[in-house]
């Protein structure tokens, strides 16, 4: 019986050498007894549409993509998911009919994660911190999976305002569950707090002061380390019942890129488990 051909998969950045994505798409292909090759590979500005257009040439079967090329893949797409369309950039490649199609599976990573630690987003109130890239990406997955209710806050109270107007443009039976303002605008009482800033890598709280928890709420922070960080800590003390960092959005949105090029959808806590333990 012949063995089965190996796929060809790869995630494209610059830095690359940090990512674990291999690592992560190798342990689910083990689950499945798949013969997966993935590769990171380097690309600068100047050649990354000829690294996606040859990889794909020479039979490739799917490509993350991440910083800081996930806006110039979503341009490269002819076809794109709801969640890639929103936030204007794609973390997932992969050819269907002789088509590019883009996905942002950050969002569903999210929302997984969000249940796995029993914070499903459903009638929650959210507090999302940052207007940028990463909270583009998770927005519209949040309110999909009904959230009660999501504010928006960022430094530029215009540019949290500038998001929360376009989901009301292109999504206006959700315009009511959200609103917008700057990094002081945190009155209220919030469920789910998630800091979608780059913040932590400096060791910063993106927060100015002090904000209302439930009674059961999770401080979620996209940063992943071995420690918590300065905003999960000081969530603790306003009150929040439990933090997580995002190791397991990071093997979330993975598990999903790996469900659309294979068909296959993996168990992430044993993978999310291996590479809490090397952090």
């Amino acid at each position: 019986m012949p063995l089965p051909s190996t796929l060809h998969c790869a995630v494209v950045g610059n830095p690359i050498a940090h990512s674990r994505s291999p690592e992560i798409h190798h342990a689910f292909a083990k689950q499945f007894g798949l013969r997966v090759d993935y590769q990171r590979m380097l690309a600068d500005p100047n050649d990354f549409a000829d690294h996606v257009r040859a990889f794909f040439a020479q039979g490739g079967k799917g490509l993350n993509i991440t910083v800081p090329f996930k806006e110039t893949a979503f341009a490269l797409a002819t076809h794109h998911s709801p969640s890639a369309q929103l936030a204007g950039a794609a973390n997932t490649l992969w050819l269907e009919n002789g088509q590019l199609h883009a996905c942002n599976t950050d969002g569903i990573g999210l929302v997984n994660d969000l249940t796995r630690l029993g914070f499903a987003p459903a009638n929650q109130r959210i507090l999302l911190i940052g207007a940028g890239g990463a909270a583009k990406g998770v927005l519209l997955p949040l309110l999909e999976a009904g959230a009660a209710h999501i504010r928006v806050i960022n430094r530029s109270s215009l540019k949290a305002h500038a998001l929360v107007e376009h989901i009301a443009l292109h999504q206006p039976n959700y315009a009511a569950r959200l609103d917008a303002g700057d990094l002081d605008t945190t009155n209220g009482v919030w469920d789910i707090i998630i800091n979608a800033t780059s913040s932590s890598l400096d060791q910063k709280n993106p927060l100015n002061q002090p904000i209302e928890c439930s009674q059961h709420s999770l401080a979620y922070d996209m940063m992943y380390g071995a420690e918590p960080s300065i905003f999960m800590k000081d969530c603790v003390t306003y009150g929040a019942t439990q933090c997580a960092d995002g190791l397991g959005m990071l093997v979330g949105q993975a598990a999903q890129s790996f469900f659309i090029w294979h068909g296959l959808q993996p168990d992430t806590e044993p993978v999310l488990h291996d590479l809490r333990q090397r952090l």
